[in-house]
């Protein structure tokens, strides 16, 4: 029998990274054993690169002594998929969700968080779609736009997505996003070719 669904929505503004690890495996563990509904984190972070469990250390182009030159952080988590970033002027959005209580499995979750990015492409007049194959992400033409890595225990999710709106893309030139080589990542504001100054006013979309 599924439980009614609700989901509490928490915008926490600009969170240091581990900071924001903790307290997802905290939610993760509270929402295990009920004490917790459903629960979104829409939030971002300074200049931070993350690995995930596909991880290759090449597709970090610089070296760990120089990040710090950059204000940027490295930090290796138990997510799915490779290298990227996560910066100021992106929505991140990490889900706390039992896969179970809504009768989701892992890859329609994944479809659902990537369908989550198109419709936000969408209402800006950018057409946005899934990758090819192996490729990950949401894609504008070539152009990565979002990215996802999730982790699931227990049946229930964290991390999520980082979608592009106006981030300094020159971090991305530090590392092969994803691992995929040779493409692009763009942003919302590239996009469409204006500045997007509120972006708490897109997450509420």
């Amino acid at each position: 029998m599924r439980v009614p669904r609700s989901l509490e929505v928490w915008k926490l503004g600009t969170v240091n990274y581990l900071d924001a690890l903790k307290l997802q495996e905290k939610l993760v563990s509270d929402r295990k054993i009920r004490k917790i509904p459903d629960t979104l984190l829409s939030l971002q972070h300074q200049p931070t690169y993350t690995l995930g469990k596909r991880r290759t250390d090449h597709n970090l182009l610089i070296p760990e002594n120089e990040l710090k030159k950059i204000g940027a952080e490295l930090h290796y988590t138990q997510r799915g998929g490779d290298i990227t970033y996560h910066g100021p002027h992106q929505a991140i959005l990490y889900p706390i969700i039992s896969l179970r209580d809504i009768g989701c499995g892992a890859r329609n979750y994944v479809e659902k968080l990537e369908l989550t990015m198109i419709e936000l492409a969408s209402l800006y007049g950018v057409k946005a779609c899934p990758g090819q194959k192996g490729e990950t992400g949401v894609w504008v033409g070539d152009r990565k736009i979002g990215a996802i890595g999730v982790r699931i225990t227990y049946g229930i999710t964290s991390h999520g997505l980082a979608f592009n709106i106006d981030p300094d893309l020159a971090y991305f030139k530090h590392i092969v996003p994803c691992g995929i080589a040779d493409k692009e990542v763009t942003s919302l504001s590239r996009e469409t070719g204006f500045h997007i100054v509120s972006l708490s006013q897109i997450l509420s979309n």
